[in-house]
């Protein structure tokens, strides 16, 4: 049976995400179909576009044109500047991207990101962000960010949280969820079958038998005691800053961290322009480009494509685990 296409949402228009479409497309036209879901008068007009009235539609437009399935906006569009009067599209371009994949006609959702703000004052956007809204119409599943890339894969099991609130949030029960979401992630829409974790500390040297914190033998520890018994393949909790060399890093297919910084700032240093964004724990695929709207350059053709490129890549790849079992 046929993969079916990736939907790829509009995001911020007034952002970069429609200019790296059409760049998109212009590299990956030869492979597995995508098709945007937006306003084809937002597009900069680079490329050749055609509107489809289905997602069926795409394999075949796409070859020759990007496949737009439309979706009007209000309000005029200017480069680097949010219209809040674009809120209500941007949010139901992600709401038909999620059903569609739900559905089964697409194989995966890639979101262009979106700018915050602008929801808020446009539409009354009421979730903190783009994961937890979609987290919402996948029904309240529990989820995890992973950053990945060919060089690695990194899971903080806190995110956006002051650095001091991190010791507080980080119970054992987050730490459990998040290890499992990895690992189902890892099994089901990366095809490992037996993945492997490496597991950092959250203080310096895992807290060197107490004498830097308590956390990694009192909390940290017992959790991975307990999987491991279980039979996951868990490492840890091991010293951040010895895990991310590239003998490390062939030990395991994935790093799950204690912190935002401690997991990002390894990848974004190793393969800055390939990281993808994706959301584990969905019952459809979500990926996204590492970067935000950029409204600096906007509509200035200087956007480098190459995360979104990678995270439509990873969105086909991901689809087609599921789509095969």
């Amino acid at each position: 049976m046929t993969l079916p296409p990736v939907a790829v949402t509009c995001g911020e228009p007034a952002g970069i995400g429609l200019e790296l479409t059409e760049k998109a497309w212009q590299e990956l036209r030869g492979g597995s179909a995508f098709f945007l879901i937006g306003d084809p008068e937002h597009l900069p007009g680079g490329v050749p576009c055609q509107k489809i009235s289905a997602p069926e539609e795409a394999a075949d437009v796409f070859p020759t044109a990007l496949p737009v399935l439309p979706l009007a906006f209000n309000g005029a569009l200017t480069h680097g500047k949010a219209n809040p009067s674009h809120a209500p599209g941007v949010i139901e371009a992600i709401g038909r991207a999620v059903d569609l994949a739900k559905s089964g006609r697409a194989c995966a959702v890639c979101t262009n990101p979106i700018n915050k703000k602008a929801l808020i004052v446009g539409a009354g956007f009421a979730y903190p962000g783009h994961t937890e809204f979609l987290a919402a119409l996948g029904g309240q599943c529990d989820v995890v960010m992973m950053l990945a890339s060919d060089q690695l894969r990194v899971v903080p099991a806190t995110i956006h949280i002051p650095l001091s609130q991190v010791p507080t949030a980080l119970t054992a029960e987050v730490l459990e969820t998040c290890l499992r979401v990895t690992q189902r992630g890892l099994i089901e829409d990366f095809g490992i079958a037996d993945p492997k974790i490496a597991v950092a500390g959250l203080n310096p040297h895992a807290g060197e038998g107490g004498a830097m914190g308590a956390e990694d033998g009192d909390m940290i520890a017992p959790v991975l005691n307990r999987l491991v018994a279980e039979g996951m393949r868990l490492t840890g909790p091991l010293p951040a800053d010895t895990m991310f060399h590239a003998r490390a890093r062939e030990t395991y297919d994935a790093a799950v961290c204690m912190y935002h910084d401690q997991a990002l700032i390894p990848i974004k240093t190793l393969d800055f322009d390939r990281g993808v964004n994706v959301t584990l724990g969905l019952p459809f695929i979500r990926t996204s480009p590492d970067h935000g709207t950029a409204f600096d350059i906007a509509g200035k053709g200087l956007a480098n494509p190459q995360s979104l490129i990678e995270a439509i890549r990873m969105a086909a790849s991901m689809g087609a685990q599921r789509w095969q079992r």
